[in-house]
């Protein structure tokens, strides 16, 4: 069950809407609060495409984890060009809808970037997925997916 995000869309990088209840089943959550005006996210944006790229793009399976962008841009134009030219192929709440507000609440959100990882209900395995994400590389996600208690795809 995909309670954090459950009841409301998402958005990929080519507009679709998309059922989190479907993309987020079975994995590792990151929610990552971001924006293009600080430059902070703008130098950590790069690392996590190249964390989500190896993986989830690259790995044969592909990694139990997806994130989504939760955005503190000023605008709708502001967080789609953001998103747009900077993120990886990963999810987003739309900028219109007001549960980033609750979002930032929940997971205590003073400033960005933050990383914070989730299990599928939301609890907060990490909040500091960033740093661990700068620190220890690839490595930091057997530990999120061993505290994530879902059922892990081996390979055979």
């Amino acid at each position: 069950m995909v309670e954090v995000f459950s009841g409301r869309t998402l958005v990929n990088k080519d507009g679709d809407f998309v059922d989190p209840e479907e993309a987020l089943r079975n994995k590792v959550v990151g929610i990552y609060f971001s924006a293009g005006w600080c430059p902070p996210c703008r130098d950590f944006t790069p690392i996590l495409c190249d964390f989500y790229t190896e993986l989830v793009e690259e790995s044969e399976p592909p990694a139990q984890f997806e994130i989504v962008f939760v955005s503190s841009d000023k605008s709708t134009d502001d967080m789609v060009e953001y998103y747009h030219d900077f993120h990886g192929d990963w999810l987003a709440l739309p900028w219109t809808d007001d549960y980033k507000h609750e979002l930032k609440q929940r997971y205590k959100i003073t400033a960005v970037p933050k990383l914070v990882i989730v299990k599928e209900n939301g609890d907060v395995i990490t909040d500091k997925g960033r740093k661990q994400i700068r620190d220890r590389g690839l490595a930091c996600f057997r530990t999120w997916l061993d505290a994530a208690e879902i059922f892990q795809n081996f390979k055979g």
